[in-house]
């Protein structure tokens, strides 16, 4: 069975429902509303759902069903958004392997790609495991359809260790360890993980592929997102730190914090040209230096 990121949002919700409930964020609205386009549940010219609609569907005020849909339209996901009807869900870009698009847009199809090969592999260092765990719900679901069907599959991912004074997230006044907004982050970033390596690991009884998924924490705050894809792609885009509110249990954390998903993500492609080239293998020999070296054993709990 795949656990979804909408598995993801029930479990913290439960868990905060234990100290007082709490409305979903402008940015999960509009990552649900991304996934059902990453996954066809909205495809290319359809009409989105009123906000009337929306906003019931959710339990949200109209105002941050229009926030979330922004968020999808500065993403070049709507068209038609101000004709005075609900917008469509836009045409795909076909320069979208050209052009740097956000993370949660442009992630998955070079994934599905790298997945049409026999044996793949993707080395990858982020901040938590978000974004790459819904991206790679569309290569699985191919997967799982027959579409495709590699040999094995090698996922190593490198994440901030719990036992470090993160860069961010961080309180925007006090923090230090055992703090809510650290507390937040470590939670998300297990549960994510988790459910990245199950969808995964799962291949191995349902299809018989070789899966191997493997963890390890680093002693820093990455400033960036590094992708790479059977080392002949490398994807890379820089966390923008912002300051902004979030509801977590009987909390309001003010804190800065990066919003991962958009991104946007720069491709250098090794048979593209010589700097190409050289930006792939300098990044895929200073992923497994890290691996090699300072990084130390991860456990997701």
């Amino acid at each position: 069975m795949v656990v979804t990121q909408e598995d993801v949002a029930r479990n913290v919700a439960e868990n905060v429902a234990v100290n007082g409930s709490r409305k979903l964020s402008p940015q999960e609205i509009a990552d649900n509303l991304r996934e059902r386009i990453r996954t066809g549940g909205l495809r290319a010219g359809d009409r989105l759902p009123t906000q009337a609609e929306l906003a019931e569907e959710f339990g949200v005020e109209r105002g941050t069903v229009r926030q979330a849909l922004r968020a999808l339209q500065d993403d070049g996901l709507l068209s038609n958004v101000s004709k005075g009807s609900p917008p469509r869900i836009a045409e795909p870009a076909r320069t979208a392997g050209e052009q740097p698009q956000p993370t949660m847009v442009g992630l998955a199809p070079r994934l599905v790609e790298g997945f049409s090969v026999p044996r793949v592999r993707v080395d990858v260092v982020c901040h938590t495991a978000e974004t790459l765990m819904l991206a790679l719900g569309e290569p699985v679901r191919q997967i799982h359809e027959g579409r495709v069907r590699p040999e094995s599959i090698d996922v190593r991912i490198l994440l901030p260790s719990r036992d470090i004074d993160l860069a961010f997230p961080v309180a925007v006044e006090g923090g230090g360890d055992g703090n809510p907004v650290h507390e937040r982050w470590l939670a998300m970033r297990n549960a994510q993980a988790q459910v990245l390596r199950h969808n995964l690991m799962s291949l191995r009884s349902s299809h018989g592929i070789d899966v191997h998924v493997s963890f390890r924490a680093l002693p820093f705050t990455p400033p960036v997102k590094l992708y790479l894809v059977n080392e002949e792609e490398a994807l890379i885009g820089y966390y923008m730190l912002t300051r902004r509110e979030e509801e977590w249990g009987s909390q309001t954390l003010d804190m800065y914090d990066a919003l991962g998903a958009k991104s946007l993500l720069f491709s250098f492609v090794k048979q593209a040209d010589r700097r190409d080239a050289a930006f792939v293998e300098e990044s895929q020999k200073w992923f497994d230096a890290l691996w090699e070296t300072i990084t130390t054993d991860l456990t997701l709990s």
